[in-house]
């Protein structure tokens, strides 16, 4: 159980630092470093001229060689750590870079504050740096779903995932799915180019978040002020989203502040006729957005405790 005591520590971490700016010019980011291994390894192998099948291979190999890399090395730092106390704490100031409670928090804070004064264009500004719809042009109410659907989606992503993972299998798992992750991200993408190449990496993404997204969702729901609705939501609309996970932390967040999200959406190339989740209910307004944010505050004080526990046994 010292893989739960280490993950402890990095959240503490995070939470308390998140990632410094003199840090991150002065290293970088485990996450730029991936990034920059997928970026080499989509010039390399991704061919315009090739076929959908060769093009699914070269993806697969993508996939097995950066999240082989990123966990055989998290491995190997793991093997190298001293028992006992240190390995939970040079363990977890390891893991640190990989949680993003506080950037999750700032990201979501920042489109709160010029909302609640009435910067519309502020807000868009920064929901952009966030969401890849349109930002332009959306009105009060897309801003605020699209920054609650953002922090329901990525809580699961950037943080119930990580530490799900890292506390099962220490290092190697929190390293490995974070590089899932930003396969996902920066290719698993329905466009021309990555349809084919990012295939894998989409798929790959899906499984591993098959049980903190659902966990995500129990969370919320068990957090909110109407738990019992949130479930019956949950339960009803998960499968309403397009992603076979995020519906779940959304609908959980949706019914536990009873506002709807999803819905049609644009993006640059395209326009999403998605249905509403916990449809009926009135758009998130900036109050309810910044509500949002309360009930992931409640939602991470019961994650760690949770971590608490598992360290203790």
């Amino acid at each position: 159980m010292s893989f739960a005591a280490m993950m402890l520590v990095a959240a503490a971490l995070d939470v308390a630092l998140g990632w410094p700016a003199r840090l991150y010019a002065l290293i970088g980011h485990p996450v730029t470093w991936i990034g920059a291994l997928i970026r080499w390894l989509d010039m390399a192998l991704n061919d315009d001229d090739a076929g959908d099948f060769p093009r699914r291979i070269a993806g697969v190999i993508t996939a097995v060689v950066v999240v082989g890399l990123v966990a055989g090395v998290a491995f190997a730092l793991q093997w190298l750590l001293p028992a006992g106390w240190l390995e939970i704490v040079i363990g977890g100031v390891l893991a640190w870079p990989l949680l993003a409670l506080r950037s999750m928090y700032s990201h979501v804070a920042d489109v709160v504050y010029p909302l609640q004064n009435n910067d519309l264009a502020q807000a868009r500004h920064a929901v952009s740096m966030i969401v890849g719809r349109n930002a332009a042009v959306l009105d009060e109410a897309g801003v605020a779903r699209a920054a609650m659907e953002s922090l329901a989606e990525n809580t699961s992503d950037g943080i119930v995932a990580p530490l799900f993972w890292g506390a099962l299998l220490g290092l190697p798992g929190i390293a490995a799915y974070k590089a899932i992750n930003t396969l996902d991200s920066m290719i698993g993408h329905r466009t021309p180019r990555f349809e084919a190449f990012g295939w894998a990496s989409a798929r790959i993404d899906d499984v591993v978040n098959l049980i903190p997204a659902r966990l995500t969702g129990a969370v919320f729901a068990l957090v909110s002020a109407a738990p019992r609705k949130a479930v019956a939501v949950m339960w009803r609309d998960a499968g309403l989203h397009r992603s076979p996970n995020a519906g779940w932390p959304e609908a959980a967040m949706a019914a536990g502040l009873g506002v709807r999200l999803s819905g049609p959406r644009v993006y640059a190339d395209r326009v999403a006729d998605e249905p509403w989740v916990n449809a009926g209910a009135p758009d998130p307004t900036p109050v309810d957005l910044q509500r949002g944010l309360a009930l992931y505050v409640r939602a991470m004080f019961v994650l760690a405790a949770v971590l608490l526990v598992l360290a203790l046994i």
